[in-house]
């Protein structure tokens, strides 16, 4: 079979999705059993891999998604036990003291506080922690995990303490004999080469953040009202990026998104306290009340306007669970430290189900699902909740957890099944395999470009940055060194388009979701979240091509110049908006007498 029809049938999954969930707004929970069924079908009757390995497979993704839901129920349940305790509302009060700005608010919880629980923990937590603690606040469920999903870019490639690049890029890139040398020392140095690429396209990030959530989620539909915070907004880019560049390029990929995001928090938040960049106070930007919001936006987890029963919790006592999910997630990830192997010492494992060679296991202590629950427990007793609430808190969870279910038992097998497609009587490689032969095929010269999307495609598939790099890393190495260029550039790209691809990621999407109780709203959410994705992907592609073929062909070439018209055009859309919302604050509406 010829590479572009193999490339085309690997794509059906994928097309499944996208018809059924994103385009024709099907629930993840209707429209991931057809994408199942279909990559079901090709594995048999294509791949002619042995019904033994697929039914294995489908066993290994329902043993993740157990582990997904588990994560979810304990992120539910730390907050149910904060809004039960009364510790959200002096949170909120918190915030609103800082700035009652919900565009401030955004950029300090979702890119910041995210950046540093995605440096330390990784795998979706962030949406776990960030987005219900959004909704906390009083941000509509469906703005919250936009918001959630548009962070999880910049920092991704160096979340878990580093895991998708000490994992993903070395592993990916160790299997290969044929490369020499210390891979460690290699897989530094593309860290650092990911590090300049994500900051570049970093620092517009907080920026869409506030722009789609103004646009989407605001009284006055609007781009405007977001972008003209623009100044405050790149300020807390570069707090986050500029350490985290330097960490990348000094320390290596272990620390880049966690000291980042802890510094810029730092730096940001004591900012914005003395006013600097912030808004006038007659320009303060916040939702409509709630009874005006779309019911698309609203979610299932109901947050309570509960005072803490002495009255007035302090801020310290309120910040302590969180402050503490950071410490364990931390202690828990650094390998120099005895933590990890206690918390890893328990491991469930499922060796060579039904012969297939596929073996599934987890680490029920070291999953961060484990440690929001013993954070939850410890709060019951710091902020002395009476046991009626705390049993709240625990049946609420479990009611939103058990809503989330049926999509994801139906999309984690879905990829692990085209994940583990190679191997069949057809001897043709696993899909995403094919996939990518189907687009270097036809890329040629201009593969830098498609390199990124690939990447992310590894992530919307696989829900991994980790896992998309293992899978595509020396395949994107290989091509590199058949176009004659610096490889290491073109397997940067792949990490830096993996850690994109976690915006469109159906079961991120699916478990953040979950956590606010928006279950069936998947399609709108990845609607919102494709075009900073595609932004991110196509400035960083054309950004490679500019470095790896600037030799040849000079400074002047098609990376150049895509990435100065993107510059160009981010430019002019925020000098024309903000031009616009000056003209509107000093231009009275018609038809609106001004009292003299």
């Amino acid at each position: 079979m010829s590479t572009g029809m193999l490339a085309f049938l690997s794509l059906l999954p994928i097309l499944a999705v996208a018809i059924f969930l994103v385009g024709l707004r099907w629930s993840a929970s209707k429209a991931m059993p057809i994408s199942y069924l279909v990559a079901i079908a090709l594995a048999l009757f294509v791949w002619q891999v042995p019904a033994g390995k697929v039914a294995a497979a489908s066993i290994n993704g329902l043993v993740v998604a157990g582990t997904l839901l588990f994560i979810i129920f304990g992120a539910i349940l730390l907050l149910n036990t904060l809004t039960e305790s009364g510790g959200i509302k002096t949170i909120r009060r918190g915030f609103t003291d800082i700035s009652p700005d919900r565009r401030i608010q955004v950029i300090i919880i979702a890119w910041l506080f995210g950046s540093f629980i995605e440096g330390s923990a990784g795998f979706g937590t962030p949406a776990a922690v960030a987005v219900p603690l959004l909704v906390g606040l009083g941000f509509p469920a469906m703005a919250a995990v936009v918001a959630g999903m548009v962070i999880q870019s910049t920092p991704v490639s160096f979340g878990a303490v580093g895991t998708p690049m000490l994992v993903g890029i070395q592993n990916g890139l160790s299997a290969d004999a044929g490369i020499t040398g210390n891979f460690l020392a290699l897989t530094t140095l593309i860290g650092g080469q990911v590090a300049i690429l994500h900051m570049i396209a970093g620092t517009l990030i907080p920026l869409f953040v506030v722009a789609l959530m103004t646009r989407f989620f605001g009284k006055n539909k609007s781009f405007t009202e977001g972008i003209k915070i623009w100044k405050f907004a790149l300020f807390a880019a570069f707090a986050m990026t500029v350490p985290y560049v330097i960490v990348a390029n000094v320390l290596g990929p272990e620390f880049p998104s966690m000291i980042g995001g802890l510094v810029g928090l730092a730096v940001v938040v004591m900012s914005a306290k003395k006013g600097f960049l912030m808004p006038p106070k007659e320009e303060v930007w916040d939702f409509e009340e709630k009874s005006k919001w779309d019911p698309e936006w609203i979610g299932g987890l109901e947050i309570k306007d509960i005072t803490h029963k002495s009255g007035n919790m302090s801020m310290i006592r309120a910040w302590t669970p969180y402050i503490l999910v950071g410490l364990f997630l931390v202690l828990t990830r650094l390998t120099f430290l005895p933590v990890q192997g206690w918390m890893q010492s328990w491991t469930v494992q499922f060796e060579n189900i039904f012969n297939s060679g596929i073996t599934s296991s987890f680490q029920p202590l070291y999953l961060p699902g484990t440690i929001f629950i013993i954070v939850s427990l410890i709060t019951y007793f710091l902020h002395g909740m009476s046991f009626s609430s705390y049993k709240r808190a625990w049946r609420q969870s479990g009611k939103t957890m058990i809503a989330a279910s049926t999509a994801l038992v139906f999309t984690v097998p879905m990829v692990q099944v085209f994940l583990n497609s190679g191997g069949g009587a057809a001897g043709y490689s696993q899909m995403p395999i094919e996939l990518a032969n189907g687009a270097v095929a036809m890329a040629g010269d201009f593969w830098p470009f498609f390199a990124t999307f690939i990447g992310g495609l590894g992530a919307f598939i696989a829900g991994s940055n980790t896992v998309s790099n293992m899978m595509f890393a020396l395949f994107q190495y290989d091509v590199g060194s058949q176009m004659g260029v610096n490889a290491t550039w073109i397997v940067a790209l792949q990490a830096v388009g993996g850690a994109a691809g976690n915006m469109i990621c159906v079961h991120n999407v699916v478990a953040a979701s979950a956590v606010v109780g928006l279950v069936g709203k998947e399609g709108a959410i990845i609607r919102k979240t494709l075009f900073p994705f595609f932004y991110y992907a196509l400035l960083t592609g054309a950004i490679g091509y500019s470095i790896v073929w600037y030799a040849e062909k000079g400074i002047f070439n098609l990376g150049t110049f895509v990435a100065a018209f993107i510059a160009m055009a981010a430019v002019y859309v925020i000098a024309t908006n903000n031009k616009r919302a000056n003209s509107l604050a000093v231009t009275p509406p018609k038809n609106v007498r001004i009292a003299k």
